[in-house]
């Protein structure tokens, strides 16, 4: 790729950042490295029918740049309460526990709620067909294990917490397609998310490996070809 179709896809994504950046919590830098790590995983062609499904969406600012990214032709999954997050427990740690306590804290936002009528109204903006489009609303608890999926090509967890954490990856993790795209937006960030990631892993002699993407260093996993199932 020469340098100036580098510069035009740089561009491409700062507009995407641009349109949604009111609707999302992620900085600036992390969102648009989700983007490029996005992108990159999508130029594998095995994953270009393969279903998108996120797992907390808030106002839809990051759900509207994945349907951009991946298309009008394959089926996007959404899943939040609309009602905030629930309580934080100990294993999510002090830090979790003291910032849900705390309602004037950075990034509160009403225990991060935000109602359905906004998030559809951000994910319109990117023009996939409303029958592509699948809103899940609840807690995970009670909408992930039920949610009859396809192929998953790209799954992305903005739960926080380790129980949210642990239902989407048991619900969700044998649907990934090999090649497949996991990011887990708040590892390293929140205790709780970071011990579910690990223990899911060990409790499934998972031999994927965590990286880091970009200087904002999303962390994401990419589902091995011969990863068994349960």
């Amino acid at each position: 790729m020469g340098r100036l179709d580098r510069l035009q896809q740089t561009r491409a994504l700062l507009r995407i950042w641009e349109r949604y950046a009111a609707a999302t919590m992620i900085p600036k830098q992390a969102y648009l490295d989700n983007l490029r790590l996005l992108r990159a995983v999508l130029s594998n062609e095995a994953l270009s029918e393969g279903e998108f499904v996120e797992c907390g969406t808030w106002r839809g600012g990051m759900s509207a740049a994945m349907l951009e990214l991946g298309g009008q032709s394959r089926h996007y999954r959404f899943f939040d309460s609309f009602a905030g997050l629930p309580l934080a427990s100990s294993i999510d740690g002090a830090a979790a526990l003291e910032w849900q306590a705390d309602p004037t804290g950075d990034n509160y936002h009403d225990n991060c709620t935000a109602s359905r009528a906004e998030f559809e109204a951000t994910i319109a903006l990117a023009g996939v067909p409303a029958d592509h489009i699948h809103i899940y609303e609840g807690l995970f608890d009670d909408t992930a294990p039920r949610a009859e999926t396809g192929r998953i090509a790209v799954l992305r967890l903005d739960g926080d917490w380790y129980d949210s954490t642990m239902t989407c990856l048991q619900a969700f993790w044998d649907k990934v397609m090999p090649g497949g795209l996991v990011i887990v937006d708040d590892y390293g960030v929140w205790d709780g998310c970071t011990r579910a990631v690990h223990d899911f892993l060990s409790q499934r002699s998972a031999s994927e490996a965590l990286c880091r993407y970009g200087a904002s260093s999303v962390t994401y996993l990419i589902k091995r070809a011969d990863a068994g199932q349960a």
